[in-house]
Formats: C-alpha cells, sequence, structure tokens
C-alpha cells in the first residue's frame, strides 16, 4: 500500500546515481520485461530531460519524463508506474505534474505517444489524437496532444 510518497522533478545532471539507477529500472522491468518488448530504451534523450518521479523511501513506483522540443513544443515520454502501485493513481498524479511544469512557458503544445490500450486515460487528461496511429516495437500506438 502506498503510505507516504515524494513527487521529485529533476534535471538528468541532479539526480542521484540511486534515483537514475531505480528509473532505468522501472523502465525496463515494464516496458522490457512486462511488456515483453526487447528494445534500446536508454536513447540519448534522458540528458536533457526532466525526469519526474514518485519514490516511496527508497522505491521507485512511477515515472515520467518531459523533452523540450521548442520554446512551445514539448513531449512527455516514459509514463511508467510500478505494477504493484497501479491502483493508487500516480500516472495522473505524474502526468499533472508534468503538465504543470510545462504549464509554465507561454502557450505551448504537447506531444504524447501512447499505447493504444491507455487513451482513455489520456483523454481523461485532456489529450486529444492527431489522428497518427502506429506501431512501436510491435505495440499499437497513437499520438495525442494538448495545448495548454
Amino acid at each position: 500500500m502506498l503510505n507516504s510518497y515524494e513527487l521529485i522533478s529533476k534535471t538528468f545532471d541532479e539526480l542521484t546515481k540511486i534515483e537514475l539507477y531505480a528509473i532505468l529500472a522501472l523502465r525496463i522491468q515494464v516496458f522490457c520485461v512486462e511488456q515483453n518488448c526487447p528494445y534500446q530504451d536508454i536513447d540519448n534523450q534522458d540528458q536533457d530531460a526532466t525526469h519526474v518521479f514518485i519514490k516511496e523511501g527508497n522505491n521507485m513506483t512511477a515515472y515520467a519524463r518531459i523533452i523540450k522540443e521548442t520554446d512551445n513544443i514539448f513531449h512527455i515520454g516514459r509514463v511508467v508506474v510500478k505494477q504493484s502501485q497501479r491502483k493508487y493513481g500516480l500516472a495522473t498524479k505524474v502526468m499533472a505534474h508534468c503538465i504543470e511544469t510545462i504549464n509554465q512557458h507561454e502557450k505551448v503544445t504537447i506531444f504524447i505517444s501512447a499505447q493504444s490500450y491507455l487513451k482513455d486515460f489520456y483523454k481523461k487528461l485532456g489529450f486529444k489524437n492527431t489522428g497518427k496511429y502506429y506501431l512501436e516495437d510491435d505495440i499499437p500506438h497513437e499520438q495525442m496532444q494538448i495545448t495548454v
């Protein structure tokens, strides 16, 4: 059960080695092992990203990263919640924090690459489908966006 947690936002350089290790371990556990999808998770975008995560003690429970493409275009990606923690609304908390962080800029558009089975979750957050559908690592995805 999730008792108390910390919602944290850091640049790559601000991450501790332990936090970085925990983030990568969580992403690999869910995206590669749980989803049975071997792909290169480490993609040279983490260094320029803002990392938003929830920790309960030393346990990484939820994560997302923000990538700034231009002054008014951002991407949120690698949204992940530890399997045992998915019933506590942590993905909503992480996404809301990401949107709030990005919303500090003048009118911006945020893009996500949503796994298609999660589109209703993202619609509840205000994202709309752009009409671009594709397979990414054999998993149906769709591009969605929101302007804030």
